[in-house]
């Protein structure tokens, strides 16, 4: 998948509180199993399964067998995107919010010269 879709995925991905909370515990960890993640977070291991998986098919986190269980690791990239993504979405809102001010102000000098 590329593009918009994954985009929407790993906006998806991060928009739930659950599975932020996941990246940050992975992020001081470094790596983790199911079940050491749903010691740290109130939701049932079946739960953070299903967490895992979205967060998995985001290329956000990857797992490997290491034995009998599986171990949960971060993928820094997929997070470093997120970052910048954000970083642009913000300076867009930036601009936008200045050309509100701009307009409101040109308002506010127009009224008072008519006054």
């Amino acid at each position: 998948m590329s593009g918009r879709g994954e985009s929407d995925q790993l906006w998806a991905a991060i928009s739930d509180s659950t599975r932020r909370r996941l990246i940050d515990v992975l992020l001081s960890r470094g790596e983790a199993t199911a079940t050491e993640l749903a010691s740290e977070v109130p939701v049932s291991r079946q739960a953070i399964s299903k967490h895992l998986s979205i967060l998995s098919e985001a290329g956000l986190v990857r797992g490997r067998r290491a034995g009998r269980e599986v171990r949960y690791v971060l993928l820094p990239a997929r997070l470093d995107e997120a970052t910048r993504a954000m970083a642009r979405l913000a300076g867009e809102w930036d601009q936008r919010l200045t050309t509100i001010k701009d307009l409101a102000e040109a308002a506010v000098r127009a009224d008072r010269t008519r006054s």
